[in-house]
């Protein structure tokens, strides 16, 4: 059988090489490690009106360094966290020492023992997977009936204008982004309801003004 496994770029890190390598600065954009008061203050707005009443067990995945863990953690939810970069991992670790807060490493597209939950999170997460459509369906079956899945994206770049950051991922379909549009496509089958949130005017979450397309959808699962 031949080898139809995607050309190994030389010189690029794996995708877990890459990520661990950002981790130490990772908190430097504003939108990251949300440092800076205002815009601590405007997610934590966002996330009182997305995710449920606490308390609630919040899957954070992608989750990075933890910033919008400790929001929720603020909130008065328990948070289970998972990504796929051990030193991003150990950073929301220290973040949310002492709190309702358990990160492990593992594939945020297909996390291990997570269900059921009450709300699934994930931020700038889907254009990293190979596989977005079925992660979609994946994070839905571990939502307890009615149950919040939390989508905060954007399209940054258009098709073809964006290197590969790692090893494999010139095959990511959402390289760059994916447009609101596409995503509602996809979700709305799946969900009893939905909604968009356009958040791209909103400089504050992003520690300045953007003209591309950031947004929210906010979907909840069937109820049976």
């Amino acid at each position: 059988m031949p080898d139809t496994s995607p050309p190994i770029e030389p010189g690029l890190p794996t995708v877990r090489e890459f990520w661990d390598s950002q981790s130490s600065r990772y908190d430097e954009d504003p939108d990251h490690g949300l440092r800076e008061h205002e815009a601590r203050e405007a997610w934590r707005a966002h996330l009182t009106q997305w995710l449920p009443e606490p308390p609630a067990t919040v899957l954070d995945l992608g989750c990075g360094t933890g910033s919008l863990s400790l929001l929720a953690l603020e909130a008065g939810h328990r948070v289970r966290g998972v990504d796929l970069s051990p030193a991003m991992v150990a950073e929301a670790t220290e973040k949310c020492a002492g709190l309702d807060a358990s990160f492990i490493v593992g594939d945020a597209a297909d996390p291990p023992a997570a269900g059921p939950v009450d709300a699934v999170l994930a931020r700038h997460l889907l254009w990293t997977l190979p596989d977005p459509h079925t992660a979609l369906r994946r994070w839905l079956g571990l939502l307890r009936p009615g149950g919040r899945l939390v989508l905060v994206e954007g399209r940054w770049w258009p098709a073809g204008a964006v290197e590969p950051y790692a090893q494999g991922t010139e095959t990511m379909p959402w390289q760059g982004g994916v447009r609101a549009e596409d995503l509602v496509a996809a979700l709305d089958p799946l969900v009893e309801r939905l909604e968009v949130v356009c958040l791209s005017s909103e400089s504050v979450l992003w520690g300045r003004d953007v003209d591309d397309e950031r947004y929210a959808v906010v979907a909840t699962a069937a109820t049976g």
